[in-house]
């Protein structure tokens, strides 16, 4: 188990993002999306986010409906201040004037008295980041979430905000091709009690070694992020086949290496792998049971940095 303020959440969450925003828009089934959150309920997961801007709106909605009548077995993390406003254009707003009513809307769509875990999604360069934070403590205060966290921040931007308001999570891209944060803001949240929530844990697919080569559909972010390129793809593939190797000694899947090295920053990270299927489910939620020894770490730990900007 892992923690965020007070409450218990499971070692590893589901990221459901790609349920309905993303990736390969052409096989979105929501049906199938729902019996994956339910499934994972059943496994022991309880840690679920989304945010308001995934679809938009319509994976608050699709969340909502899959846990109406399972809203005591989870803990419930979306986030505001990124807003889409055609495809594949999205601005930020971190006014506190409408982080308040961005809250009382994601409340609605989610079918919930309270959020669990509110985030700012990115910070809005045109908003002092302290009246932006100083919103989402009112909201925590008003009772309207219980914790509240920031995405993808500095040491000095978490250090300003927890200085003022405690920060419960921090929520950023960590993987064995992302490690931007592992030295800084990761070992930072570790000192002060905050909880750190790694999304793409899996590399956007990347790391399973289950992707095609491309290319992918409109819609798909890997279309057009750069590590996705032939050109980096290529390159990238000797990341692959470190974590192919270990892989095979330890009798897993490279998924599940990734994901286990994740969980093994510290017992405050917590890794939001996001999937469509159940098989995928069953897979990912086996990792909690792998242990990486320090032959496993010290060849993961000497990878080379991904070629490719994230985004």
């Amino acid at each position: 188990m892992r923690t965020i303020a007070d409450m218990d959440v499971s070692a590893l969450g589901l990221g459901c993002m790609g349920m309905s925003w993303m990736y390969r828009p052409s096989d979105r089934d929501d049906d199938e999306s729902i019996a994956v959150i339910h499934e994972a309920i059943d496994m022991g997961i309880n840690l679920f986010d989304t945010a308001d801007v995934y679809g938009p709106f319509t994976n608050e909605l699709l969340v909502g409906r899959a846990i109406a009548d399972r809203r005591g077995d989870v803990r419930i993390s979306t986030k505001c201040g990124a807003i889409e406003t055609s495809p594949g254009t999205v601005v930020r707003n971190a006014h506190p004037d409408y982080i308040s009513q961005a809250c009382d809307a994601s409340l609605q769509r989610l079918g919930v008295d309270v959020i669990d875990l509110y985030l700012l999604h990115r910070l809005d360069p045109d908003v002092p980041l302290i009246e932006s934070w100083g919103a989402f403590a009112q909201l925590r205060a008003a009772g309207k979430v219980r914790a509240i966290g920031l995405s993808e921040i500095d040491v000095a931007q978490l250090t300003t905000c927890h200085a003022t308001a405690r920060v419960d999570a921090v929520q950023s891209e960590l993987s064995l091709w992302t490690r931007d944060h592992l030295e800084t803001v990761v070992a930072m949240c570790g000192v002060e009690g905050i909880a750190f929530m790694a999304y793409s844990p899996l590399g956007r697919g990347f790391l399973t070694g289950a992707l095609s080569d491309g290319p992918y559909e409109d819609g798909d972010i890997r279309a057009t992020n750069p590590r996705f390129t032939p050109q980096a793809t290529a390159m990238n593939a000797r990341i692959l086949h470190a974590v192919q190797a270990v892989a095979a000694r330890k009798g897993c899947t490279p998924g599940q290496v990734a994901l286990a090295w994740v969980l093994a920053a510290g017992p405050h990270v917590i890794p939001i792998p996001g999937t469509r299927r159940r098989r995928h489910l069953q897979e990912n939620v086996a990792a909690v049971s792998i242990t990486l020894d320090a032959a496993d770490l010290a060849d993961l730990n000497a990878l080379p940095a991904a070629v490719g900007d994230r985004y």
